[in-house]
């Protein structure tokens, strides 16, 4: 399989994985931070395809056959590049619209959040205390970074069920079409054997 262009830190992906194909795509890492992928197949017959996550190192951490989706959490991470691949080999008419999210935390956040507190810490304590601040910046910027998280998801799953719906609407029309045609068969042919019936079939007198 070829490797796809890396996906942004943080960010989301979608690309269409062709049939009977393995599309792999790398992620960097500094060592001792978390690295969370999730992913979601929305489009295609069976909405399902194979997954392996690998180490810097060539370590297997995880794989999984003819999934629709999965959530999976690298912490502490290893210094390099880590090894997504998505797998639709197993299928040889269906290609898969694949989605999927790298949620990556690097310890340099905190450093940077220290440094900023140290930055604008006053030189006296006023009532409400700094750790408070900075206790609350943090839970605020973690919810903030979940709601997104939440909100990606969301758009996953609506994009999954709008192409579900869209299929079924296309069998739908396809079925009706045939049954309307079927019916107006149906009907010429009793009109034709009816007319056979009641033909008048003796000879006309000369």
């Amino acid at each position: 399989g070829g490797a796809g262009p890396p996906p942004i830190q943080d960010g989301e992906f979608t690309f269409l994985l062709p049939a009977g194909r393995k599309q792999c795509f790398y992620q960097s890492a500094p060592a001792n931070a978390s690295l969370e992928t999730e992913y979601q197949v929305i489009g295609g017959a069976g909405l399902d395809v194979d997954f392996t996550l690998e180490s810097p190192q060539g370590v297997l951490l995880v794989s999984e056959s003819r999934k629709a989706d999965g959530v999976h959490t690298v912490e502490p991470t290893e210094a390099g590049d880590y090894k997504l691949c998505f797998d639709n080999s197993f299928s040889t008419i269906s290609e898969k619209l694949v989605f999927f999210e790298l949620i990556f935390d690097s310890l340099q956040d905190d450093e940077e959040v220290e440094g900023w507190a140290e930055a604008v810490e006053p030189e006296e304590m006023l009532d409400v205390k700094m750790e408070d601040i900075k206790e609350s910046i943090e839970t605020m910027r973690t919810r903030l970074e979940r709601s997104i998280q939440m909100l990606t998801l969301l758009r996953a799953f609506e994009a999954r069920d709008r192409n579900l719906q869209e299929g079924n609407l296309e069998r739908v029309n396809f079925w009706s079409a045939v049954n309307v045609a079927v019916l107006l068969l149906v009907a010429v042919l009793q009109v034709c054997t009816l007319k056979r019936f009641f033909q008048d079939k003796r000879p006309v007198p000369t």
